[in-house]
């Protein structure tokens, strides 16, 4: 009998075909599933990119000879409309696409190695108030890699929490000048001082520490080269209002306004809900759903 992963696969390319699409998205979520893969026909189609966890070995990905085009995707589950917005950011990072490719997705439920889902994206035209993904200026900012880095962050605290609590807080990315100006501590900066290549989120100590301090009152603040400049800051921007905002608490709001007030990014993380929300010009951009306080093994 015919694996039906292969059955799925072969129609989503058909579909990619018949609906002009470039990219055909598969996600996997394991070394055994990437194995089988790669053992397939199907493996040798230049349009498939594989979306695998962050942790799976390299080595994985290039046996046969055959190395596969990857997209390394956040390791904890997520919904999966949340995975495929996070790999669509990835895979823009990545040039695999462009912000007006029509690319078709295979996946199936997060931790498990069945497929069972097809979906096809227009990405100029795919998305609703209920799926945000609003991007074209996020991905052209020049701090795009470091908002990227920093929604890693935000997921992992959305998902884990800190020492079994859940944690909500706020970052925002960029114009660091005019979100200092428009701000104010609430607590002791932890970071003053500190020289600026010690404060590079690039440093795993630095993205720990980023975490414990989320517990924090306030807002982190990093510049759009990935330096932290502040933890425990008020933001001063007047909270946006707007009818997309409605149901967010304060925290949302404020970090909407900062982002109308400056050119920033704000990555926001919901403490009841565990949702990342990113916010760009006063309006969302993104949301992104991590659903359980493990990580994938």
């Amino acid at each position: 009998m015919k694996d039906h992963r292969l059955t799925i696969i072969s129609h989503a390319l058909s579909l990619a075909r018949e609906t002009g699409s470039e990219r055909l998205f598969l996600f996997l979520d394991s070394a055994a599933e990437c194995r089988w893969f790669l053992r397939t026909k199907a493996a040798g189609d230049p349009s498939i990119v594989l979306v695998v966890p962050q942790q799976l070995p390299v080595a994985i990905l290039e046996a046969g000879g055959r190395p596969a085009q990857v997209i390394r995707s956040w390791s904890g589950n997520q919904t999966r409309f949340s995975r495929i917005k996070y790999a669509f950011l990835q895979g823009v990072l990545q040039g695999f696409i462009t912000i007006e490719s029509k690319v078709i997705c295979v996946l199936g439920p997060s931790g498990k190695k069945h497929l069972d889902t097809i979906t096809i994206h227009d990405l100029a035209h795919s998305w609703s108030e209920e799926f945000p993904f609003r991007v074209d200026d996020l991905i052209n900012n020049r701090a795009f890699p470091v908002i990227t880095a920093v929604i890693d962050i935000a997921l992992d605290i959305g998902a884990l929490g800190r020492e079994g609590k859940s944690v909500g807080t706020t970052f925002v990315i960029g114009d660091e000048e005019a979100v200092m100006k428009t701000s104010h501590q609430l607590v002791f900066n932890p970071f003053k001082g500190y020289p600026a290549k010690e404060r590079s989120i690039t440093r795993p100590e630095v993205v720990e520490s980023i975490k414990e301090l989320a517990q924090l009152d306030g807002a982190i603040i990093i510049s759009g080269s990935g330096i932290v400049e502040a933890a425990g800051r008020n933001l001063d921007a007047e909270r946006a209002s707007a009818k997309q905002l409605r149901g967010l608490g304060s925290r949302h709001r404020s970090a909407a306004g900062m982002t109308r007030k400056t050119e920033a990014v704000a990555v926001v993380v919901s403490e009841s809900t565990g949702k990342v929300t990113i916010f760009d010009k006063g309006r969302i951009a993104a949301t992104l759903e991590p659903l359980i306080s493990r990580r994938l093994v």
